[in-house]
């Protein structure tokens, strides 16, 4: 059974800096997209980070966010500097067979979701 596990949020002043974490369990992504999904209080779940044989970000988070993998850890890590409070939502990362540019914004996209993590800014 697949599972994907999501840690490292948190609660950190605007500035600060989080690394999170998703580890794969189950089956082997190396081969995979993996992206990262945030979802704020009231609001549709949106796009972050997708890394497979290249990377894509979010223009709301490009140059503050850094996606990265360790395939022997089957782990894909998202590391986040210059925390601004709108930053603040459940983060999710997922996985999806292919890599299509054209639809890596798009949830239904993915095959498998972790719970999620919370990460909390203030300002």
């Amino acid at each position: 059974q697949v599972q994907l596990v999501e840690s490292g949020g948190g609660l950190v002043q605007a500035g600060g800096s989080l690394r999170l974490s998703c580890v794969a369990s189950g089956r082997t992504f190396s081969s995979h997209t993996v992206a990262y999904f945030r979802q704020a209080a009231e609001k549709e779940r949106e796009f972050v980070a997708a890394i497979s044989w290249s990377t894509a970000y979010a223009d709301s988070v490009k140059d503050r966010f850094t996606i990265s993998r360790d395939i022997a850890k089957n782990t894909v890590y998202l590391q986040m500097t210059s925390l601004k409070p709108e930053d603040t939502a459940v983060y999710y990362c997922a996985v999806s067979p292919q890599w299509r540019p054209a639809d890596l914004v798009t949830t239904t996209s993915y095959s498998y979701w972790g719970q999620g993590t919370q990460v909390t800014v203030s300002s």
